[in-house]
């Protein structure tokens, strides 16, 4: 049915630079050499061709080359400067160590460094990228069947995009609205990108926890259906109460097993979930609704979030200010557009966990609508704002222009599929990982496939 009769390999883009420094421990091989090659190695681009020099060799390729380990699982590379959390307010660089193949690609006057590994070696290293691997085990268990849906999901949409030869759209753009998602549809020479655009994978840098590797043992294989088709499931940090469903963060598409839920056992019935008025929107973000993800709990905090992500404390509820000069500057800075003095932000369309899904931007110079989420939480912040469930509070207007605007928001993250704290959370109460996947997917089945 799903095609899987053995576990498959994939590729996982990590680093594109005009020179890219890494390092061979072991013997690694390339066709077409007859020696194998090991040690210090630098690569950049020289009349349009890849040059790789190391301390004893010299390599000239016109347009890729494949380093292959004798012994994959004692033989790794070393890549320096690995840029993680990019644009994100964690952004820094790190060494990285891989194991398996190394593969060098030119493209667009940089080197794409590429690592083509198994799938489940892959997701040992992810699980312990995206959390702590402190976590319980069912949470890492739950972490890995979702990681290993997404990702086999995104390789078969790939592969249907290209046989179907059709013209995939992210962007819808009018006069009046600017409408853009951002997924994964842009890597064209690998499968995944190493970084949060995608899943957060750092190799064997962070496989530091026996548990972690049981976890993807346990699972090996098993992923969400929905369908018969494996679901493209999702996770994020915190989903604020509620989480999103798909049509309204991504491609307009319904997945019934990625639609919204409340994240608890019981629905608050002090709350009007119908965000389409604004004064319901308001209640459920300024107020403290009960939920897995409603936490505080050192212990577990400690153990779904990482060092950087820890600087994040106010996740579940916040508020972020500008002055008027703060905000037009910001604004103009990242849409490219000078709206001018910012007048008001207002809502136009929500989903069903009060998430922005359209924000009309209206300036002296010019008014235009913008989405999706993440288009949203660009806009409106150096990095990225936590979530797009946010209200609008302005202060001292003057001439109809504010002087001070103050967003007061909900959750960390697109809030679609598995709430990763909220998960932890009900791991720590006792669930098991199957309870918890189909807690946050409901409708799907859980299935080994290889």
């Amino acid at each position: 049915m799903l095609g899987y009769d053995r576990e498959p390999y994939i590729s996982v883009g990590i680093l594109s630079d005009t020179k890219i420094k890494f390092e061979l421990y072991g013997d690694f091989s390339s066709y077409g050499f007859k020696h194998f090659f090991s040690g210090r190695f630098e690569a950049e681009l020289i009349n349009d061709r890849i040059v790789c020099k190391g301390d004893s060799d010299k390599i000239e390729i016109t347009d890729e080359i494949i380093f292959e380990p004798q012994e994959p699982e004692n033989e790794s590379f070393l890549i320096r400067d690995v840029v993680i959390g990019v644009k994100f307010h964690w952004e820094r660089k790190e060494k990285q160590r891989f194991t398996h193949s190394l593969k060098l690609i030119k493209d667009n006057g940089k080197i794409t460094a590429i690592n083509i590994v198994p799938i489940e070696k892959y997701l040992v290293s992810v699980i312990s990228s995206e959390m702590s691997s402190k976590c319980s085990m069912q949470m890492l268990k739950a972490t890995a069947v979702v990681s290993r849906s997404w990702l086999l999901a995104q390789i078969e949409k790939s592969r249907a995009i290209k046989s179907e030869h059709s013209n995939y759209k992210t962007v819808y753009e009018t006069e009046e609205e600017l409408i853009r998602w951002y997924d994964r549809e842009d890597h064209k020479l690998f499968d995944v990108c190493a970084d949060d655009h995608c899943q957060r994978y750092q190799g064997v840098t962070k496989m530091t926890s026996d548990v972690a590797r049981k976890a993807v043992e346990q699972t090996a294989g098993v992923v969400l259906l929905e369908d018969d088709k494996i679901l493209d499931a999702r996770f994020s940090k915190s989903c604020g109460g509620i989480s999103e469903s798909f049509e309204n963060v991504w491609e307009p598409i319904k997945h019934q097993s990625l639609s919204a839920i409340y994240d608890y056992k019981f629905i608050a019935d002090d709350f009007d979930d119908n965000f389409s008025r604004e004064e319901n929107a308001a209640k459920w973000i300024k107020g403290n609704p009960p939920a897995f993800c409603n936490t505080s709990d050192p212990k577990i905090l400690n153990q779904i979030l990482l060092d950087y992500d820890q600087e994040t404390k106010d996740f579940y509820r916040w508020k972020v200010e500008f002055t008027q000069a703060q905000l037009s500057d910001l604004i103009k800075r990242k849409s490219g557009i000078d709206f001018g003095l910012i007048k008001d932000l207002i809502p136009v369309e929500r989903g069903f966990s009060s998430r922005l899904v359209k924000l009309k931007i209206v300036g002296t110079n010019k008014t235009l609508t913008i989405g999706k989420e993440l288009e949203i939480r660009r806009t409106l912040s150096e990095t990225h704002l936590y979530s797009s469930a946010f209200i609008v509070e302005k202060f001292g207007e003057v001439d109809g222009v504010p002087e001070k605007f103050l967003l007061r928001g909900a959750g960390w993250g697109h809030g679609v599929g598995l709430c990763q704290i909220g998960a932890a959370v009900m791991a720590e109460q006792g669930y098991q990982f199957d309870e918890i996947a189909i807690h946050y997917f409901k409708g799907a089945k859980l299935k080994k496939i290889y």
